[in-house]
C-alpha cells in the first residue's frame, strides 16, 4: 500500500514537471489552422475570431483590450516570385508602410523600427516592427511576411503603445509561430 502511494505521488510529480517544462513556448496561446490545412499559427488565449468581409482572411481580437488585434492577409502573386526578389526586409517593410499601413491621405505617420530576415520551415520570413502615430494615440505593430506557392502571407499583431511593453514577448511568439503545414 505504501509503495502504491509512493508511485502515485512520484507519477503526479513527474506529470507536473513535464507540464511546467512544456508551458513556456505555448503558454497563453491557442493554435489556429487554416481550413485547408496549409498553414497555422498561435494566437493569445482569450482572443476571439471576428468575421470580416472584404478584408483580412483571418482576424482575432482581445475580448478585454479590444484594440489589440491579429490579422492575416493573403494576397495572390506570381508563383515564380521569391521574397528576396521583392527586396530586402527594409525595402519590403517600407513598401508595406507606404502602400498598406499609411498610404497618402490617411493622416497616419508610421516609422519602420526594425526589419529582419529569418528562415523557418524552409521559408524566408521578413519580420517587421512599426510605430504608428494616429491623431489620438500611438500604436505598435509587429508583423511577418512570407511567400508560398503564389501567395503572399502577412500576419500582423497590433496594440496601443501603452500596452506594448506588456505584450511584446507574446506578440513576438505569435508572429514567429506562423508556419506552413503542407
Amino acid at each position: 500500500m505504501l509503495r502504491r502511494y509512493f508511485l502515485l505521488i512520484l507519477s503526479a510529480l513527474f506529470c507536473i514537471s513535464l507540464t511546467a517544462c512544456s508551458g513556456g513556448v505555448t503558454s497563453g496561446l491557442n493554435s489556429f489552422q487554416s481550413p485547408d490545412g496549409r498553414y497555422g499559427f498561435l494566437y493569445p488565449t482569450g482572443w476571439t475570431r471576428v468575421a470580416v468581409s472584404g478584408g483580412p482572411q483571418v482576424v482575432f481580437h482581445d475580448l478585454i483590450n479590444s484594440d489589440e488585434t491579429l490579422s492575416l492577409v493573403v494576397s495572390e502573386v506570381d508563383s515564380d516570385i521569391e521574397l528576396k526578389g521583392l527586396g530586402s526586409p527594409k525595402n519590403v517593410g517600407e513598401r508595406l508602410l507606404e502602400q498598406v499601413i499609411a498610404p497618402s491621405g490617411t493622416g497616419r505617420e508610421v516609422e519602420l523600427l526594425s526589419a529582419n530576415e529569418r528562415e523557418s520551415s524552409e521559408h524566408i520570413f521578413y519580420d517587421l516592427e512599426y510605430l504608428v502615430h494616429l491623431q489620438d494615440r500611438d500604436r505598435h505593430e509587429l508583423s511577418t511576411v512570407v511567400l508560398d506557392r503564389g501567395y503572399l502571407y502577412t500576419l500582423a499583431t497590433s496594440t496601443n503603445e501603452v500596452r506594448w511593453p506588456k505584450v511584446k514577448n507574446l506578440f513576438e511568439r505569435v508572429v514567429t509561430s506562423f508556419t506552413f503545414l503542407i
